[in-house]
């Protein structure tokens, strides 16, 4: 053995290594002096210092070993234990086979989904299949179903109950304040508010509709369809007045009702609504707008009043917003014109549409049960049904309310009733009108 200083050890080493000419390790002296940042003194011996080749096949030798050892170990095992856990591994694939095999019997084959062919035609073959299965499957249950009826229809049973299909809708989350038909607060807080004058007959409803101050040509043109929708409606330039100007103007005119039309882009996207002359303010997003000209096969409406249609409006929300836009038209229709207006609530989405409608006598060729067996059924009888068709007239947009403040338009010192938030929307199944 012979010793090296600290100071040298790393060169005198890395010498050593490229020469070849031993196998060395590096021990560390145990000392009390030591001088940073290398230790004192250290201790070379001519045993291992391995190579990277004599490294490589050392961890080699190791593994051989360690393999040989372990095989030693499990052949000294006794007998029983051998097989108990033979045992073991039989009941393991035996369990996995079962289940395996439960599980294709469930699912059958794998189904090769269409995602995950990238054949372009293969992929739309694959696809085609499935939607023909689908429909087979379909039209298989439907005629069991009718086969069920007609059985219990013969028999003089009960028919089956119809399945009723699981919609957002009908699963929406239970809201406090869904009004109920002996909600006797209610009615009396419409007897009370602000829409009873107009919606009990005893004053006209009177509606102002002007655009924003900076607007295009299509903010103007959705209000010339509105002025043949709602009666008894007129519209003002905007020009560079103030909206609580024009709100006192209205109010000495005697009108009941504002709608401003909002543009952004060139493209109307907001409506404001504002309720004379203590308020309520409803302000909408406006989407999907289709004028009267750009209907395909649209009607002419006429100058007759208008039905009114409100569906969906179930809370105490729905049922202020309703009635704000119930105040629009006036309570007594003419039912000669055939004109009809829907507001329809979906998802908290009110759709509106404008139809005309009208009723025909359809003749349906149906074979007399009693005669059936007369001239093999040649002889047929001529039957009437009534039925509706409708054509639409234009506009048709969808509104989205984002706010509903008391009082007439203020921005600054308004109080709100209700002021949508991004935090609302955390659930799908959650509507507020």
């Amino acid at each position: 053995m012979f010793s090296l200083e600290a100071k040298d050890i790393h060169s005198d080493i890395r010498q050593l290594q490229h020469n070849r000419v031993g196998y060395f390790s590096v021990k560390r002296v145990e000392t009390k002096a030591l001088i940073k940042p290398f230790p004192s003194r250290f201790a070379i011996t001519l045993s291992s210092l391995h190579s990277p080749c004599r490294r490589r096949r050392n961890n080699r030798c190791s593994c051989i070993r360690r393999n040989q050892v372990q095989d030693h170990q499990r052949s000294g095992m006794g007998k029983k234990r051998k097989e108990r856990e033979a045992q073991s591994d039989d009941d393991d694939t035996s369990k996995s086979r079962t289940k395996r095999t439960d599980s294709d019997k469930l699912a059958g084959k794998p189904q090769l989904l269409p995602s995950m062919i990238k054949n372009k035609d293969k992929r739309a073959a694959v696809y085609a299949k499935i939607k023909h299965d689908k429909k087979v499957e379909k039209r298989k249950n439907a005629k069991a179903r009718e086969a069920l009826e007609s059985r219990a229809l013969e028999l003089g049973e009960e028919l089956p109950p119809k399945k009723i299909p699981r919609t957002i809708e009908n699963t929406r989350e239970a809201d406090e304040t869904v009004c109920k038909p002996d909600d006797e607060e209610l009615f009396a807080g419409n007897d009370a508010d602000e829409f009873s004058p107009i919606l009990n007959s005893e004053r006209p409803p009177k509606v102002l509709m002007t655009t924003c101050r900076f607007n295009s040509t299509r903010g103007p043109a959705l209000i010339k369809d509105l002025l043949t929708i709602i009666p008894n409606s007129e519209y003002y330039k905007r020009g560079t007045y103030d909206l609580k100007n024009i709100v006192d103007y209205a109010n000495n005119k005697e009108f009941t009702s504002i709608i401003v039309v909002h543009t952004s882009r060139r493209e109307p996207d907001a409506l404001l609504v504002i309720g004379l002359p203590n308020g309520p303010t409803a302000h909408f997003k406006l989407s999907n707008l289709v004028l009267h000209k750009d209907l395909k096969n649209h009607g002419n409406p006429t100058s007759h009043k208008p039905e009114l249609v409100l569906n969906n409006f179930t809370t105490r929300l729905g049922n202020r917003v309703g009635r704000l836009i119930q105040s629009l038209f006036p309570q007594d229709p003419e039912f000669n014109g055939r004109r009809v207006v829907t507001f329809h609530n979906q998802r908290d989405f009110i759709f509106f549409r404008h139809h005309r409608y009208v009723f025909e006598t359809k003749e349906n060729k149906q074979n007399d049960a009693n005669d059936k067996n007369k001239d093999n059924g040649d002889e047929k009888k001529l039957k009437g049904k009534i039925i509706a068709r409708l054509q639409e007239c234009g506009p048709r947009f969808t509104l989205k309310l984002t706010s509903l403040q008391h009082g007439t338009f203020d921005t600054k010192g308004g109080e709100y009733e209700w002021v949508h938030k991004p935090e609302m929307d955390t659930s799908r199944r959650r509507f507020f009108l």
